[in-house]
């Protein structure tokens, strides 16, 4: 398509969006104005993104709308002033930490920075944790190759990392014989062309497979790649086996500004100090516009989609095996799969997600609802799920371009600039296989900037080491632990069977766990039906005494969020 700033102002003042300014930056459309209605931004954005534009860079303000000070730790030092890294990455998600680990097999200083006190606290903890076999992805889109490519490169990545991992598999059920007939020949191309394994079951295999099912679903098209694991254990176990192989994490480190010259950043100001970086790979979830703006290369603009979840009880897991969602034809056009159920790695059931636009980059809260639709539509899908199985709720920001494509590249202006922008879903079941294509663009980036061929490493070990999960250990295998080490005998967390040497294992961690929740996103406790009422005293004092922290240090998730105010 044509791109055509006189065409895309005519189609905005007929659509009318007539007080919408169009200008060209670069190959890229910049919209400009004030609208006093988010939705009516996105879609003015998505508008234009249909005009050939390589990006829209969506600059329309929300009137009455300040957007709110981004999160940030209270840190102020010089410990990384004039770090020189070979690589630094920008983001502790799943992404950043899949990159990080997939460098750390070269001879390079890399170096991540995260502004939060732990990773994964944004998107990387708040989704489903399923790999998507790639079948809502469009044919021939950036995500869904690297979205089968990923889905392929689990099984050995979670061998590797110690990370459980199941392939359950994935239903698209349908009410209508009608959707079943026009599904079938879409879907059928996306499988053909993307690689995909799987097709239409009969009604009878759909009932042998999940006896529970409800009896709208008159039939359903079965995907056996899909699977399931937990994204922030994940997320951890990259970043653990990153720096076990040399890489070097920054926690509570945010990037305030860059510094350019002849084409090339020259330096990352940071709360930490100022960094001269050879290579930057900008990781930054929600925020990798703001990130690519400091650069002077934002071509692309990020519209945050939120998403809501529930989560059930451990006793309704066995009611279902598989992820499942009872579908209409939006499927086949919208650019988010509509949720559903789906059993997890740890046997609870998640319902949701929702999606819905809004400006917030950092808003993680939940709302009755959109609570009430999500269980209304979804828990009639398994005969024997009710509301009171209901064990908490939690949100998510999805980090949406306007093109609903993932933005992998080298920067085309800026010499030193690499993006791993725009990852929404499916980008877990894609992370392993974008860190590929990253290290592929990072290696020839440093020739084409620097003359230079990058070297592997001959000591690079792919296997993180692992603390016994007591969970998973024989009666006999569990007494060899206790007989060696007590502490794997004091149970802390009853409801997750979750002991004091896991915990204390977790506290001296390669990338160590400071506080209650970074410790949950390693080994569970309070995880479970009573959501750490009565094991939050003894993760706090175990973490103290692992840590040298005062008790009135810690806090639940990153800083803000304290526990304890003092002794009385």
């Amino acid at each position: 398509m044509s791109r055509d700033i006189k065409k895309l102002k005519k189609m905005l003042d007929k659509k009318g969006f007539d007080a919408v300014q169009c200008s060209q930056w670069r190959d890229s459309v910049r919209l400009e104005g004030r609208m006093d209605d988010w939705g009516q931004i996105v879609r003015a954005g998505r508008l234009a993104a249909k005009a050939g534009f390589k990006g829209v860079i969506n600059d329309i303000e929300l009137k009455g709308f300040t957007a709110p000070p981004i999160r940030q730790s209270s840190l102020n030092d010089a410990a990384l002033e004039n770090d020189r890294p070979d690589v630094l990455i920008i983001g502790g998600g799943v992404v950043g930490c899949a990159i990080a680990r997939e460098l750390s097999k070269y001879k390079l200083d890399i170096l991540l920075l995260e502004k939060e006190s732990d990773v994964a606290m944004h998107a990387s903890s708040r989704n489903d944790g399923m790999i998507h076999p790639g079948i809502a992805s469009k044919a021939g889109s950036l995500s869904g190759v690297l979205n089968v490519r990923g889905n392929h490169l689990y099984t050995e990545l979670c061998q590797q990392l110690g990370v459980p991992f199941e392939r359950y598999g994935n239903l698209i059920l349908f009410s209508s014989h009608l959707f079943g007939k026009v599904a079938k020949p879409i879907l059928s191309y996306r499988q053909k062309n993307l690689g995909i394994e799987g097709g239409k079951i009969s009604l009878k295999r759909l009932r042998e497979i999940e006896p529970n099912i409800t009896d709208e679903a008159v039939g359903a098209f079965e995907y056996p790649s899909s699977g399931v694991l937990s994204p922030y254990k994940l997320t951890v176990a990259l970043a653990d086996n990153a720096i076990e192989n040399g890489a070097r994490f920054s926690m509570g480190t945010i990037v305030k500004s860059m510094r350019t010259k002849a084409g090339a950043i020259t330096e990352v100001v940071t709360n930490r100090g100022t960094l001269r970086p050879r290579m930057v790979i900008n990781a930054a979830g929600v925020f990798s516009d703001l990130i690519a703006e400091m650069a002077n290369d934002r071509f692309f603009s990020i519209h945050p989609r939120k998403g809501e979840c529930a989560i059930l009880d451990k006793k309704k897991g066995p009611l279902l095996t598989r992820s499942m969602g009872l579908i209409g034809f939006s499927m086949l056009t919208s650019d988010t799969k509509g949720g559903g159920v789906m059993r997890t790695i740890d046997d609870n059931v998640l319902v949701g997600p929702d999606a819905y636009e809004q400006p917030l980059r950092e808003d993680f809260s939940t709302h009755a609802e959109n609570m009430d639709i999500i269980l209304e539509k979804h828990l009639p899908l398994i005969k024997g799920f009710e509301r009171a199985d209901v064990i908490t709720y939690f949100a998510g920001i999805r980090a949406s371009t306007y093109e609903e494509e993932f933005i992998i590249e080298k920067s085309e202006y800026v010499n030193n600039l690499i993006h791993a922008a725009g990852i929404q879903s499916p980008g877990l079941a894609a992370a392993p296989a974008i860190a590929e294509s990253i290290e592929e663009i990072t290696l020839k980036a440093f020739f084409t900037a620097y003359g230079q061929k990058i070297k592997k490493k001959n000591n690079f070990n792919p296997k993180r080491r692992l603390a016994p999960d007591m969970a998973k250990l024989s009666l006999e295998e569990k007494q060899k632990v206790i007989k060696a080490n007590p502490d794997y005998g004091i149970v802390v967390c009853r409801c997750e069977g979750i002991s004091k040497g896991e915990i204390i294992a977790a506290v001296n961690s390669p990338l160590p766990a400071r506080d209650v929740d970074a410790i949950k996103r390693r080994v569970r406790p309070g995880m479970g039906r009573c959501q750490g009422g009565f094991c939050t005293p003894l993760v706090m004092q175990i973490i103290s005494q692992e840590s040298g922290k005062k008790l009135e240090e810690i806090n639940k998730n990153g800083q803000g969020s304290e526990i304890l105010k003092g002794k009385l």
